[in-house]
């Protein structure tokens, strides 16, 4: 036998006893062999390598010590979004929650769970292709994430080889990314003896230590996973959630042995109510729990909202509390003119957080809680992030309070402030208030808009206080030299910024609308202009009553929309970006091929064998669309029983009218 098949036959070897000894040591907590003799088979394996580097393969554990840097971080394109949850806080809102399933499903057979601890860290994706690990992604926005699989491999509880025999083609795992509480101790003690910046959490180090370019520096950082879910499970024949766990079990991976199936909602509360009382004791931080659905049948007769599944929720812990006083109170101009009053209060600590300033909401609390400056108060950070002002501890009042007085001008702008009908904030009603102009670029290059790396809050007002930028068309006209000029900068800060600049130029269109920050239109509302028109040429010229066939848009946000894009500033605004290169996408998913494309549902009257809710889902889901009113556009009429007067009307118009038997037939056709 040559030199170079005796290497491979060794690496081959040493690669199964490292990878057997990680999975024992990082996944069961359970080694079989001392730290001393891991070391030294790990070394022979980088040796031996480093000696035939034709043999170094994907999967080998050589390949977690870290990457290159990189200049920036490329996008991912989930094939199967990554939704978000919908929250919940006590047990009358779990409640709730099942009995929106039962309504719904419109069934009164019990429902199963599975309730998992919700872990305080960062969501991944894990991409494995015939059993490699192939990509590893943020969730991002839930449809396109940043590209971290050199980070990810770092990971020694990730496995960058399924333990199985026959491994599917593609797998595409869910998990969430944490430091446990040791760890993010060890990492500060560390970080203070060098004297860099202490991390704030658990949660803040592992979200930056998975987004560092340079990925030695992750592969320094206690990084650990605990997975939860796979895209499709039915894709594996998985009938529950239960079994998908087993079978990420089996898989190598860690799955949270506080896990627990629920046989009705009952036990769901009580495992609650566990987790509650030994959350401060668990080795890692967790805020709450995950209850799921278990059966996979109905999950997917459930489905999902625009932006989070029905069968499943995240129950909240309580807030964690603490007492302070209220020093004074500054007032914020938001993006749309709306005026918020800010708590700033003496440093506290919060459940790990100092918090010096909190949301006290606007007029109408402040006068509820009778809120006063000096006043001792109780804080909390609702749902464990955001701070705010709970209510004030009148017992100790000594007199020395005072009035809280909301400003009768703009502070950003002296303009006279208005309270609008109906309304419970002030508002700035000056459009080019600097302050609202500011807001308005941080909230388009920020989380909730573009997500433009490197420009951030601080960021922007930098730029907006040196001129460089005053309108959205202002960022994509700034150049490395601007940027490198700037204090704290630098030419490599400059380089990565216009990098993500030129990323950003391609948004898609529900991102894109989101981010112009439009007053009533956030996220759900984009994707559903999105869904129902798919270009932005479209969306500009839209009509009220265009607007209002969409089901879930109201006369609210319909005038809003209409105010917007006939305003001659904003129309510019649009030229001027077009003109510098940002091209607005729709999505590729498209429902032009899917069986009811082209058809517009109308439902009256009560169905029998589903909800309403889900007989819309499932139009929805086979590319059909859902209208709220009678128009020319509706093609079909669903009539259950006692239909109302829309059945008339839709025979005068000439629209096909169907029994709740004829739908059936419709959809299961389909």
């Amino acid at each position: 036998m040559s030199d170079l098949e005796d290497a491979r036959c060794r690496l081959a070897g040493l690669r199964e006893q490292i990878n057997f000894h990680a999975h024992r040591y990082y996944v069961l907590d359970d080694p079989a062999i001392s730290d001393g003799e891991y070391d030294r088979l790990f070394q022979e394996l980088l040796t031996l390598e480093e000696e035939h580097p034709s043999l170094v393969t994907a999967d080998s554990p050589s390949q977690r010590v870290g990457a290159e840097p990189l200049a920036v971080f490329n996008t991912v394109e989930h094939r199967l979004p990554m939704l978000s949850l919908e929250n919940a806080f006590s047990d009358d809102d779990l409640v709730a929650f099942q009995d929106r399933l039962y309504r719904f499903l419109n069934s009164p057979e019990p429902i199963s769970y599975v309730a998992e601890p919700k872990l305080d860290g960062l969501a991944v994706e894990l991409v494995y292709v015939k059993g490699i690990l192939s990509t590893g992604s943020t969730r991002g926005d839930g449809w396109t994430g940043e590209d971290i699989t050199a980070n990810i491999k770092t990971i020694p509880a990730i496995p960058l080889r399924l333990n199985l025999d026959e491994p599917p083609g593609i797998l595409e795992i869910r998990g969430e990314v944490f430091i446990s509480k040791a760890g993010f101790r060890k990492l500060n003690d560390q970080r203070a003896q060098d004297g860099e910046n202490l991390f704030a959490n658990p949660r803040n180090a592992a979200a930056g230590s998975l987004r560092q370019l340079d990925s030695r520096i992750t592969a320094k950082r206690p990084l650990d996973i605990f997975v939860y879910g796979i895209s499709d499970p039915d894709g594996l024949k998985c009938k529950s959630q239960t079994e998908v766990l087993e079978f990420l079990a089996r898989c190598g991976f860690k799955v949270n042995p506080l896990a627990r199936s629920c046989r009705h909602l009952d036990e769901v509360l009580a495992h609650f109510h566990h987790l509650r009382g030994i959350r401060h004791d668990l080795p890692y931080e967790i805020d709450g729990m995950v209850v799921k659905v278990d059966s996979v049948q109905l999950q997917q007769r459930l489905g999902t909202k625009a932006r989070s599944p029905r069968w499943a929720i995240a129950c909240k812990f309580q807030a964690v509390q603490a007492t302070t006083t209220l020093l004074d109170v500054e007032f914020q101009v938001g993006r749309t003119g709306a005026i918020t009053p800010v708590a700033i209060l003496e440093p506290v600590n919060v459940g790990g957080v100092t918090v010096s300033r909190a949301t006290l909401h606007n007029e109408d609390e402040i006068r509820r809680k009778d809120l006063k400056k000096n006043d001792r108060v109780l804080v909390q950070r609702a749902g464990d992030v955001i701070p705010e002002v709970v209510a004030p501890i009148k017992d100790a009042r000594t007199g020395n309070e005072s009035a809280i007085v909301m400003p009768e001008k703009c502070p950003a702008c002296e303009t006279q402030l208005t309270r609008r009908e109906g309304e419970v904030a002030l508002r700035c009603e000056n459009l080019q208030c600097p302050a609202q102009k500011l807001r308005a670029l941080a909230h388009f290059a920020g989380k909730s808009g573009l997500d433009i790396e490197g420009f951030g809050m601080r960021s922007m007002e930098q730029l907006f206080e040196a001129g460089l930028v005053t309108d959205l068309p202002g960022l994509y006209r700034l150049t490395e030299a601007d940027l490198a000029a700037l204090p704290g900068w630098g030419e490599k800060s400059a380089t990565n910024a216009r990098a993500a600049l030129e990323k950003s130029k391609t948004p898609v269109l529900s991102r894109f609308i989101a981010a112009l920050g439009i007053r009533y239109v956030g996220e759900v509302t984009a994707q559903l202009l999105e869904d129902h028109f798919r270009s932005l040429e479209k969306i500009i010229h839209l009509t009220e009553e265009e607007l209002s066939e969409v089901e879930g848009i109201g006369p609210q946000v319909s005038s809003s929309l209409i105010e917007f894009f006939h305003n001659e500033r904003i129309l510019a605004m649009l030229s001027s970006l077009q003109s510098l290169g940002v091209s607005v996408q729709s999505r590729e998913e498209s429902v032009s091929g899917k069986p009811l494309s082209g058809r517009v549902f109308l439902f009256t009257g009560t169905l029998g064998s589903f909800s309403r809710s889900e007989a819309k889902a499932r139009v929805k889901s086979l590319g059909g669309q859902v209208a709220s009113a009678l128009s020319r556009k509706v093609t079909d009429v669903v009539c259950g029983e006692k239909p109302g007067s829309k059945l008339s009307k839709a025979r005068d118009l000439g629209l096909a009218i169907l029994s709740e038997d004829d739908f059936k037939m419709v959809i299961n056709r389909s």
